[in-house]
């Protein structure tokens, strides 16, 4: 479907926009009954890793770098829909490893889109473009991450629809609250018809399961994270998973972890002083929280030489309690090239 003339916005002629768009952690489902509405989720921005891009416009699509044959295909399809005659060049400067839990597909997608629609002057925000490139289906944590960042919980979505589902909470996370990750690149969690045939498999849980789940968000985790208090988070957090793996067992081959070595490592961490340890979205990137970046330091020291893997890589980082970073520079001949405001 075009934009109607009344959607594009005729602002000064935009040369560049450069995007920086953060990871995210999906820490999981809270209703997989097969109620009014289903899934509903809660996961955190992250400061590391991201995805960073720069585009200009140009006749055609082309894309370089990492991610690059993924970017042009999201940049084709917005293309076509919107009856656009120009392009659009996208110089992909770094990209969040695919299928990894971190939310890659997403992130790419609503940088793509909206770096075109700044470009073309188009009236598209980050839920239409995750909409018209079939992003954030089951879950808007990625979607809430690009818009705003923080810990961030969705409403699930009614069986009918097809839109992202509404972000129903955001809170900011203390800036001191330090992030471990885990990789493991031998392995890769479920995506695509693999992760849609895993879903179909599983039975709905019951009812009782929900409610206990949202009771742990609404008046364990989500109080804790606005007070700040740490030890209830990590705590409502780790149960939280705890149950959540419980449900996804028969589809990843054991209660929690899609990698062994993962497992092993966040064993150790969960026993020698992490706050919360867990595994975004269908893994295998695993995760633990520490009170600072001293104590994460700290830990990956300890548990690097207490279970050792050389294939494991540890990142640290921050919650992101914003959302992407958009820049827009105008074209020479209006501006000279200053910076537009995002």
């Amino acid at each position: 479907m075009r934009i109607p003339d009344h959607e594009i916005r005729h602002s000064a002629p935009i040369a560049e926009v450069s995007i920086e768009a953060p990871a995210r952690l999906h820490f999981g489902f809270v209703d997989l009954s097969a109620g009014a509405r289903r899934y509903g989720s809660i996961g955190v921005a992250l400061e590391t890793p991201c995805t960073r891009l720069r585009a200009q416009r140009a006749p055609q699509v082309v894309a370089h770098g990492p991610g690059a044959p993924r970017a042009a295909a999201y940049a084709e399809r917005l293309r076509a829909q919107l009856g656009l005659h120009g392009g659009v060049v996208l110089h992909l400067e770094q990209a969040l490893p695919e299928h990894a839990g971190l939310g890659a597909g997403t992130q790419l997608a609503l940088a793509v889109g909206t770096a075109l629609a700044r470009l073309y002057g188009l009236a598209l925000d980050a839920r239409e473009l995750a909409h018209r490139l079939e992003r954030g289906r089951r879950s808007a944590i990625g979607l809430g991450a690009f818009e705003q960042g923080g810990l961030i919980v969705d409403g699930g979505r009614r069986a009918e629809a097809t839109n992202p589902p509404p972000i129903v909470a955001r809170l900011p996370l203390p800036a001191a609250w330090t992030w471990i990750l885990i990789f493991d690149d031998r392995r890769q969690g479920l995506s695509g018809a693999e992760e849609s045939a895993a879903f179909a498999a599983l039975a709905p849980s019951a009812a009782a399961e929900a409610e206990a789940l949202s009771r742990l968000v609404l008046m364990e985790i989500l109080p804790a994270a606005a007070e700040g208090d740490l030890g209830a988070f990590g705590a409502g957090l780790t149960r939280l998973q705890d149950r959540v793996g419980d449900y996804f067992a028969p589809a990843q081959g054991g209660r929690r972890y899609r990698s062994p070595a993962v497992a092993r490592a966040l064993a150790w961490l969960r026993e020698h002083g992490a706050a919360a340890v867990g595994q975004s979205s269908w893994g295998p990137t695993g995760f633990a929280l520490a009170a600072d970046h001293a104590q994460a330091e700290t830990l990956v020291r300890a548990v690097a030489a207490a279970v050792p893997d050389a294939a494991l890589r540890y990142v640290l980082s921050a919650t992101r309690n914003a959302g992407a970073a958009i820049h827009a520079t105008a074209a020479a001949r209006r501006s000279q090239g200053a910076p537009l405001s995002a």
